[in-house]
């Protein structure tokens, strides 16, 4: 999925490329096509960029200029022209935190209060707040008549979704981690490498040179004798295999616990970081199992995806098929070729010269974001057409070639690349 970052140019290598990296850190880093750099960019100039990010690294879509930034005290400030008004003078005057005894009290009510005799007795059982008859005050009963004299309904049926009666959320909540392995590996090392250890969990070889340098820092402050990192560096390079590896596993084993509760974003992401650790052979097996399940949940969001595509078409539900086809399961997913041919088809015959306006505006604004848009040859414009759906049809030729060629104009150049829309899970809401 695309996002926008801040990158910074390095270097130009000839006339063809840029290399790039992210404004203000070393990683990540790349290369850029010169055609998608703005002119009078040069090295050191930051811009925005839309960046797809996968397993085999960060690829620049597009180049934006940088925004200019702002004053936000300025931008948000409201000049109030006028006399201005004086209100009248308030003194707050704040009670004392002691709680009065019921002795203290006045002799007389003060109005509104509750007089000793108009105190609600205690019920039968001596629980206070029960009524006479020997009810609570608490939640009205199903059924009583209620003060406009009719009855309360009783809630029948199953709770609200994500309530608490419910036993939980719709989305799968991240399972909680687990320190089994890490904490045999730490039982397995020597007194004076658990330090080193706890540092290599934190963070890694950084967090032990951060932590060496604060600890020499300290010894400056305090004029004792400063530690050396060599020694302590090479023991940390030596256990950081170890560490990596127990800390990988787990994760894996949270993740093959929970099943199909895990997140597919973590499970994904437990399976790339496979590579980057020495596994053993039970972490070979871990690794095998959750690439399988991985491989099963992505093909059957892929088989469901394509389903309710197909069932679309099937049912003449034109624009469902096209806004489905424009939220794949995964960024990297494509449609067959029939598929492709059979909705770009479906859609050419649903903007016809007999289609009402609005409609035939509804199915464009759907296939200019859909995979197809290309492909797609409307068969005419709508007889009824005002000069507002040929503007919006020669606005949308760039993407859609053959409206130009209906409308007999020049194909525009294809515009820049569009910003992909995020995938929905089957609650409505956005997949994390």
């Amino acid at each position: 999925m695309a996002h926008r970052i801040e990158v910074e140019l390095t270097s130009k290598s000839g006339d063809t490329t840029w290399t790039w990296r992210a404004a203000g850190a070393k990683q990540p880093r790349g290369t850029v096509d010169a055609g998608l750099v703005p002119e009078g960019s040069a090295v050191g100039t930051v811009l925005r960029a839309e960046v797809e990010t996968t397993l085999d690294g960060t690829t620049v879509v597009a180049l934006l200029p940088a925004k200019a930034k702002a004053d936000a005290r300025t931008a948000q400030r409201i000049e109030v022209i006028g006399t201005p008004q004086r209100g009248p003078d308030v003194n707050v005057v704040l009670a004392s935190k002691g709680k009065r005894r019921r002795d203290d009290r006045p002799e007389g009510p003060r109005d509104g209060a509750r007089r000793p005799s108009e105190r609600r007795p205690r019920g039968e059982g001596g629980e206070r707040g029960a009524r006479p008859d020997g009810r609570s005050r608490g939640k009205p009963e199903a059924g009583a008549p209620t003060s406009e004299g009719g009855q309360r309904r009783q809630r029948t049926g199953t709770s609200r979704p994500g309530g608490r009666d419910s036993g939980g959320r719709d989305n799968p909540r991240r399972p909680a981690p687990s320190t089994t392995y890490r904490n045999a590996a730490l039982a397995e090392l020597k007194p004076e490498q658990l330090p080193v250890a706890e540092q290599l969990l934190r963070g890694g070889i950084p967090a032990v040179r951060q932590a060496i340098e604060e600890q020499n820092a300290r010894s400056r402050a305090e004029d004792r004798p400063e530690v050396t990192p060599g020694p302590l560096l090479a023991m940390a390079e030596q256990l950081l295999p170890a560490i990596n590896l127990a800390n990988w596993k787990d994760r894996a084993s949270v993740a093959r616990n929970a099943g199909k509760d895990v997140p597919l974003r973590e499970l994904r992401s437990i399976v790339a970081s496979a590579s980057t650790v020495t596994l053993d052979d039970e972490g070979s097996a871990m690794a095998t199992a959750l690439r399988t399940s991985l491989n099963e949940r992505v093909t059957a969001l892929r088989d469901r995806w394509v389903e309710r595509i197909t069932s679309s078409l099937d049912e003449g539900r034109v624009i469902d098929a096209l806004r489905a086809s424009i939220r794949p399961p995964e960024p990297a997913t494509r449609l067959s070729s029939e598929l492709a041919v059979r909705l770009a088809d479906s859609a050419g015959a649903s903007m016809s010269a007999d289609t009402p306006a609005d409609q035939w505006l509804a199915i464009l604004e759907v296939v200019v974001d859909s995979p197809v848009r290309r492909t797609v040859k409307p068969l005419g414009l709508p007889t009824d057409a005002d000069e507002a759906l040929l503007a919006a049809a020669r606005k949308a030729s760039g993407y859609v070639p053959e409206l130009a060629r209906l409308m007999g104009i020049p194909i525009p150049p294809p515009p820049g690349p569009r910003r992909p829309v995020p995938a929905r899970s089957p609650q409505g809401r956005r997949a994390s």
